[in-house]
Order: structure tokens, then C-alpha cells, then sequence
């Protein structure tokens, strides 16, 4: 009972940039109704689920690669991703786009944002699945516990982010971008602050 504790307590702390990214999600798309929190969730889980058996796939070998360059993969694709919401939140505004525009920027940001952000978020996981590796867990254990915490996490992010979208308007969608930019910065900060 203690590995699912220790787990569940990994999924909680793996899970956070996922959240945060969700909120933003959540404002982007208007009307979400609980079964689109749920399928953002889902996406964001699976990756968070995945990329550890990716790591611990690759091995020892490979991790001092990975560990040497994961956050700055996550830093760039967060700040595009961020800069990209940003840009289109503003460009809402601007009178000489068509609404039809508007819509395919918003189902392309919908479909390809959503899962190269929970890429994003979830690259760090990889470096976790060499480590669970080394000592010797329960791979699916470990993933199953992992993305199911994050489906949920992500799920009340979605959630969060919607009703934040209905009393800020836009600018939630900006603060969501703000806050992908702001998750990639601490990400390289951390990482680069901690041999």
C-alpha cells in the first residue's frame, strides 16, 4: 500500500504542469461541457502515463541524454505553445479577421495544442520512467496510477479554466498562455539551477 501512496504522491507532483496547462485549455474552448474536460483529461493522462514507459524503455544508457536536454524541450515547446495561444487571443480582436478564420486557428490550436501541450508537460516523466527503472517498480503500476492522477488533476483544471474564461473573458485565454510560459521558464530554472 505504500508503493501506490508513493505513486499517487508522484502522479499529484507530475501532474501540476499538466493542471495549470488545462486551466488555459479550459478557457480556450468555449461552452465545455464535463465530457470535453474529460477527453482533455484523458489526453493529458495518457501522455503523463506514456512517456514513463518511454523512459524506462530506453534505459540507463539513454538517461543522461534525456536528463541533459528535457527541459529544454519542454521550455521551447511550452513558449510556442504559450506564445501561440497569446497571439491568437489577441488576434480575436482584430476586426479584419474572418470568423471562419477564427474558428479553423481554434480547432487546429484544439486538436495539435492539446496534445503537443500534454506532450509538453509530460516530457519530464520520461527521465522519472528510467528512475522507476533503477528501482525496480512496477512499470504499469506506475503508469496506470500516474495517468489516472493526472486525467483527474487535469480534468478539474478544464473545469477551473472554463468558469475562470466566463468571468475574464479573453484574458483568461492569455493568462493560460502566460501560464505555459511561466511553467517552461521554472522548468529550465529548475533544472538548470539544480546540477
Amino acid at each position: 500500500m505504500t508503493g501506490i501512496f508513493t505513486l499517487g504522491v508522484l502522479g499529484l507532483s507530475l501532474s501540476v504542469d499538466a493542471f495549470a496547462a488545462a486551466i488555459g485549455k479550459g478557457a480556450a474552448v468555449q461552452n465545455a461541457r464535463l465530457n470535453d474536460a474529460v477527453r482533455i483529461g484523458a489526453v493529458f493522462g495518457f501522455f503523463e502515463a506514456i512517456t514513463p514507459v518511454i523512459g524506462w524503455v530506453l534505459g540507463l544508457a539513454l538517461s543522461t541524454w534525456i536528463a541533459a536536454v528535457d527541459h529544454w524541450i519542454a521550455f521551447g515547446l511550452l513558449l510556442v505553445i504559450g506564445c501561440n495561444m497569446i497571439r491568437l487571443a489577441f488576434k480575436q480582436d482584430d476586426q479584419d479577421d474572418s470568423e471562419q478564420a477564427v474558428m479553423e486557428a481554434r480547432h487546429q490550436r484544439g486538436v495539435l495544442g492539446l496534445v503537443t501541450t500534454a506532450l509538453a508537460t509530460s516530457i519530464d516523466a520520461t527521465a522519472v520512467g528510467v528512475s522507476l527503472g533503477v528501482m525496480q517498480v512496477n512499470i504499469l503500476a506506475a503508469c496506470l496510477v500516474i495517468g489516472g492522477v493526472t486525467t483527474v488533476v487535469a480534468t478539474l483544471g478544464v473545469i477551473i479554466g472554463r468558469h475562470a474564461s466566463v468571468w475574464i473573458g479573453r484574458y483568461a485565454e492569455i493568462l493560460g498562455g502566460v501560464a505555459l510560459i511561466g511553467i517552461g521558464c521554472s522548468i529550465l530554472y529548475t533544472h538548470l539551477t539544480n546540477p
